[in-house]
């Protein structure tokens, strides 16, 4: 299982762009296998990505996630060999549906027909990410075009699914999937077995699975699972994430988080390459002094 490190969007880090890019500096001379970038309301991610991919040399970055619906598909495939071009060859694309609060209410696209609206997408984004011509057209979207970005490679497309409809496009269409507040016996029941089964119905390879938790390495467990709690109640909220943490049995972001010493953290770690997530995505939470760095160290600790 490679290890990578969740920024963008989590305290500890900072979130300017100097920040980002000595960040993943540091990450590449630790050693760790990818930088992934969130994207909410502050940075672009797939820019941010360019810009600390051209200042290192060997970590991926990939986005978790750049949201689909405020930008044509044709629009994000260009953008994306760019930064593929800027980063060397070592950019992965993560895209997602985000969430109706945020389509409709912030920026008043329809959100009617998620699950079809991203087919079509990929319908579009993919070909054009192999470097081949798109020439599609649907009930939502249009693509009938190529792109020639010198210096680009095909770019790995994944893609953040939850329910069944969506690990069946994911599956079928994409490279794998990101999730966000699900845990192992979730990925092991639900995520990797149905995309998985998709993948092979569809005769692709076997595809990623990309999990971001939140992780802090402290023996006061309770104040740090309170302030987890404070910090990450949206996303107990939002119904893609609920759905997924009541799967898995837990009240909320703050009992799904990977808390608490040395020992637990690996046996946590451990789990997850159990249940076959091929890339942890590790959002750690300063949640005390200290924490960040020894949290960071322990992980390092666990590269392979």
């Amino acid at each position: 299982m490679r290890i990578g490190l969740f920024a963008g969007a989590t305290p500890g880090i900072g979130n300017s762009l100097e920040d980002i890019v000595n960040f993943t500096k540091d990450a590449e001379q630790r050693g760790f296998d990818s930088i992934w970038m969130a994207n909410v309301f502050g940075l672009d991610a797939v820019g941010a990505c360019a810009v600390a991919g051209w200042e290192t040399e060997r970590i991926e970055l990939g986005t978790a996630v750049t949201p689909t619906y405020p930008r044509h598909p044709a629009a994000l495939a260009q953008q994306t060999l760019t930064t593929n071009a800027a980063c060397k060859g070592r950019f992965a694309l993560g895209i997602g549906l985000s969430h109706q609060l945020v389509i409709e209410g912030m920026y008043g696209y329809s959100y009617d027909k998620p699950a079809n609206h991203m087919q079509e997408y990929l319908a579009i984004i993919a070909p054009l990410l192999r470097g081949e011509a798109a020439d599609f057209e649907g009930q939502q979207l249009t693509g009938k075009l190529s792109l020639d970005v010198p210096g680009a490679a095909p770019v790995p497309l994944i893609v953040a699914a939850l329910g069944p409809a969506m690990l069946k496009i994911a599956g079928q269409l994409a490279d794998g999937t990101t999730t966000w507040m699900t845990g192992p016996k979730t990925l092991e029941q639900h995520i990797v077995p149905s995309i998985s089964a998709a993948a092979q119905d569809a005769g692709r390879a076997a595809p990623r699975i990309v999990c971001g938790l939140p992780i802090a390495l402290t023996t006061d467990v309770d104040a740090a699972r309170e302030k987890i709690a404070k910090d990450l109640q949206v996303y107990g909220m939002l119904p893609s994430y609920r759905a997924m943490l009541d799967r898995e049995g837990v009240a909320g972001p703050a009992e799904l988080s990977l808390v608490g010493d040395e020992a637990t953290l690996r046996a946590s770690i451990q789990r997850l390459r159990d249940v076959g997530v091929t890339d942890f995505n590790a959002a750690i939470m300063p949640v005390g002094d200290g924490v960040f760095d020894a949290t960071l160290d322990l992980l390092q600790s666990e590269l392979g």
